[in-house]
């Protein structure tokens, strides 16, 4: 018989995440830039390299096809894919710049992706599957990351580099002081689309990484600044087989292996025999392991902080505060009207469980009179993470 069919659709109206946590950058290097469809004329191009990319369809649309004639775009498409699949709420920049001559890489493509969002990216994942990350990398990327900090723009970057066989052998003194914007993804997908990228003919030759940074980016985004993303049970990565950029299958190595791998700060994908799917292994920055910033949440978390403790406080800058007309020191109410100030944006993050708790504090003390400067100490108790339990169990005759 005749007849009508309707399907209705969804994902026309991308919706995303309250707040901007989840305001993400992902960085190419790349020989290729997509060719936007017919009718589209806000494409890439030599001179437009950053594109805000809302959904898969939107990035198809932009040329970024799941079988583009080039490799490279097809990989794209994938971190893509993972990125929408894990995150649908997330704000991303998509930025392609070509490789620098020589293969030297000073990364200022992350300092103009940032600027392009006016300093709102709170994560950039950088691509870099077919270059080893060394010493002077890790260390140019946390120059970029510290420069943009001193520029009221604070980051947290995830690189993917190309892993080299055998994993065992894979460097471990790329951690160090002060590394705490830097972290190293070297997981792959050992099945699925990730495997068939990764063994295509395109890249028999270079035997790039495909990786899975665009799944780990997509969790990071959607986790709330003080969770880590190696948390078992709110972040399984779905991936179909966890591997390593080299195409190694997790289930072959010892788990003295991946230990190593661990203590040398490397993050990658793991499974759990009580469990299925795969999650991640943790949320190590290549800062040391005692520091206060080890962790990609610790720095997430301080950023926030940050970022909200200056937004209040700056609204007072060049503003009148009282003097007690016989100390010559700061009034009582005014010690406290600040140091409310100060806390409002900690007082936020309380409320949502980011924060344990929190502290400001001014001397009224201060000369400000002579020195037209407040000093305020702010201390944070942050949330903890759970990273291992110790069950003592037994048999007994009575309970």
């Amino acid at each position: 018989m005749n007849s009508v069919k309707i399907i209705r659709q969804n994902g026309g109206i991308p919706a995303s995440l309250p707040g901007e946590d989840h305001i993400t950058g992902l960085l190419f290097y790349l020989a290729t830039l997509p060719t936007a469809v017919s009718g589209v004329t806000d494409g890439f191009s030599t001179t437009e390299r950053i594109r805000p990319v809302s959904t898969i369809e939107r990035a198809e649309e932009l040329g970024i096809t799941a079988n583009h004639t080039s490799w490279e775009i097809r990989l794209v498409h994938y971190h893509l894919s993972e990125i929408f699949r894990v995150n649908p709420g997330i704000i991303l920049y998509l930025a392609i710049y070509p490789k620098p001559s020589g293969g030297n890489y000073s990364f200022v493509e992350i300092k103009t992706l940032q600027r392009y969002t006016s300093g709102r990216i709170r994560q950039v994942g950088v691509w870099l599957g077919d270059k080893v990350a060394d010493a002077s990398l890790v260390t140019t990327l946390q120059g970029v990351a510290d420069a943009l900090d001193n520029e009221e723009m604070p980051l947290s970057l995830l690189l993917a580099p190309k892993v080299t066989s055998p994993v065992a052998s894979l460097a471990t003194n790329l951690a160090g002081g002060g590394k705490s914007r830097v972290s190293l993804v070297i997981a792959q997908d050992g099945e699925g689309r990730g495997a068939e990228l990764y063994s295509h003919a395109d890249n028999k030759v270079a035997k790039s990484s495909v990786s899975a940074l665009g799944t780990f980016l997509g969790i990071l985004s959607k986790a709330p600044v003080n969770q880590s993303i190696g948390w078992v049970e709110q972040y399984p990565l779905g991936l179909a087989l966890p591997a390593f950029g080299d195409g190694t299958l997790l289930r072959s190595l010892d788990p003295g292996v991946l230990d190593a791998l661990d203590k040398a700060r490397y993050i990658f994908a793991v499974t759990y025999p009580a469990l299925g799917d795969c999650y991640v292994s943790d949320s190590h920055t290549l800062d040391e392991p005692t520091s206060d910033y080890n962790a990609i949440e610790r720095v997430r978390t301080m950023d926030k902080a940050v970022r909200g403790v200056r937004k209040y406080m700056t609204l007072k800058l060049g503003g009148s505060v009282h003097i007690d007309k016989d100390t010559g020191k700061l009034q009582d109410y005014t010690v406290k009207y600040l140091e409310g100030v100060a806390s409002r944006a900690l007082e936020e993050m309380e409320r949502a469980e980011e924060l344990s708790g929190y502290r400001a504090y001014i001397n009224p003390e201060q000369n400000v009179l002579s020195s037209s400067e407040v000093e305020v100490v702010i201390r944070e108790v942050p949330t903890g993470v759970l990273r291992s339990f110790k069950v003592k169990i037994g048999y007994t005759t009575k309970l």
